[in-house]
């Protein structure tokens, strides 16, 4: 086979950076279409399941990058449902209210085991009472693909969302009506993956450049809608006005800058919450009074930094995941937004982008006295997150920050012990709250070089004990001894269980 040819590339057009063999490829324009010169198209799911021979004890995986606007896993899971197949295995990169279908499907014994880095809605509560009647395994952004990569997670199709694709399977995400941008939490699994079906609502004759490649796909499934577009934005993606929160976000941003890391050439990452944004608010000018300019940012990108790139403040985005939809016209036209698998961005065995970051901004549900943090279940138990790449940026970055007020609807955040480790507290060095500032005690370095510091450096136990002031000492939750769920670290270890929770809950 002929591989595809790069001509008449328009201005922009730059390198997928990806995983092993997939890194040195490139966005291109197809001059020959490479594969059988038969098409791929099926329309009619049905025969698909037929075609594939879906049943029993099969792994399906997916991504999530239309996030609270995906269809396609709905949809794919509704078949299951009406063929009454059962003990799936479910590998989600991330699992949303939006597909609240499959916690019936867990009750149902169609759906037995999950993995994914990121859950929220009635799934993570049906799980959270013990319904799963298999495994759930917490993965990091990282460490999906080094699991897939290792043959530990062995997925038999991989249902591949494109925005827009050709009848040979070609596809990306950057143009049609539910344009999602960036893919690069599916090239693991279209590398990897048995058999690997891209799913679309924009069939052209010919994709001018490429995402996915038609080479590693077996079938392309042309439907109504793969989604809604409008999805994409979940959560807070703008910066906080919060008198609190800016005031955590400014203290921040002195600490990063008294801590000599906002030099030209650092590297940043934030998360999409309105603080963490306010830090890079203030970041951002400190840059500007002192005329410095950043190498890169990373990680899921907002409107935020794409201005940050435009005015000429950050040499390089590099993108696994587009949160806005600035972000995805930014992804296809700026060669500056570089985009990446989530191999290249976290993956611990592929020199992975998240390891050359100077500081990264995370928030947290809980933080303990020894710095563990807790993203993945409220206090209560219930899983209603993950750690994305939360302990994957916190590893690899020369400084994390923890971002949070030290009380949420009068609940501490600082815990003696969070309720389920989602990122060990070695990894972690300092949390700023509107209370004071503390500093991991692993770190003599920065405790050492602030101990002069005009910012209010304080212990945790004593930002614990003044919340404490305000919000009592809060009961011990207890749970049930089943364990219903285990956290993986980025390496493949298993860093915590979750357990199940006791009330019970009705659909």
């Amino acid at each position: 086979m002929k591989n595809c040819l790069r001509r008449n590339v328009p201005p922009g057009f730059k390198p997928f950076l990806g995983t092993n063999e997939y890194k040195n490829h490139k966005r291109f324009i197809i001059d020959e279409v490479i594969s059988t010169n038969t098409s791929k198209v099926i329309s009619d799911i049905s025969k698909l399941f037929d075609l594939l021979k879906i049943t029993d004890g099969f792994t399906l995986s997916f991504h999530h990058h239309l996030r609270n606007g995906d269809e396609v896993m709905n949809m794919v899971l509704s078949e299951v449902k009406k063929r009454g197949i059962k003990n799936i295995t479910l590998a989600a990169t991330g699992i949303f209210a939006n597909n609240d279908m499959i916690a019936q499907l867990i009750i149902d014994g169609n759906i037995t085991n999950i993995y994914a880095n990121y859950i929220n809605g009635k799934t993570g509560k049906v799980i959270s009472e013990g319904y799963l009647q298999g495994n759930l395994i917490m993965q990091t952004h990282g460490g999906r693909p080094r699991s897939i990569e290792a043959g530990e997670l062995k997925i038999d199709v991989a249902f591949i969302a494109t925005s827009i694709a050709d009848k040979f399977g070609n596809g990306n995400g950057l143009l049609g009506k539910n344009a999602c941008g960036v893919l690069g939490y599916t090239i693991a699994d279209m590398l990897y993956a048995k058999k690997k079906v891209i799913v679309t609502d924009s069939l052209v004759e010919r994709v001018e450049y490429c995402q996915i490649e038609a080479k590693y796909i077996d079938y392309c499934l042309v439907v109504e809608s793969i989604g809604k577009q409008s999805g994409i934005v979940s959560g807070t993606t703008k910066i906080t006005k919060d008198p609190i929160g800016l005031k955590i976000a400014r203290d921040a941003a002195m600490f990063i800058e008294e801590a000599g890391l906002i030099n030209n050439g650092f590297s940043m990452q934030t998360g999409a919450g309105g603080t963490s944004l306010a830090v890079a608010s203030f970041v951002k000018d400190i840059m500007k009074n002192n005329n410095i300019k950043a190498s890169f940012a990373s990680g899921g990108i907002t409107s935020y930094f794409v201005s940050m790139l435009k005015e000429g403040l950050i040499n390089n985005l590099y993108d696994v995941q587009c949160f806005d939809l600035d972000a995805v016209a930014s992804a296809k036209i700026n060669e500056n937004h570089k985009i990446i698998s989530a191999s290249k961005y976290a993956n611990p065995f592929d020199n992975p982008i998240v390891n050359n970051l100077d500081f990264v901004i995370l928030g947290a549900t809980e933080i303990d006295l020894d710095f563990n943090v807790n993203v993945t279940t409220s206090s209560s138990g219930l899983i209603m997150g993950g750690s994305g790449g939360h302990s994957d940026t916190a590893h690899g970055a020369k400084l994390t920050i923890i971002v949070s007020p030290t009380m949420k609807a009068r609940t501490p955040i600082i815990k003696d012990k969070v309720t389920v480790i989602t990122t060990p507290g070695e990894d972690v060095d300092v949390l700023v709250t509107e209370r004071g500032i503390a500093i991991n005690p692993r770190r003599f370095d920065l405790i050492e070089q602030f101990k002069n510091s005009k910012l209010k450096i304080v212990s945790i136990k004593k930002l614990l004990e003044m919340t404490h002031k305000y919000t009592g000492i809060p009961q011990n939750v207890e749970f049930e001894k089943r364990v219903v769920g285990v956290v993986e670290y980025r390496d493949g270890s298993i860093i915590d269980s979750i357990f199940q929770v006791r009330n019970n809950y009705e659909l």
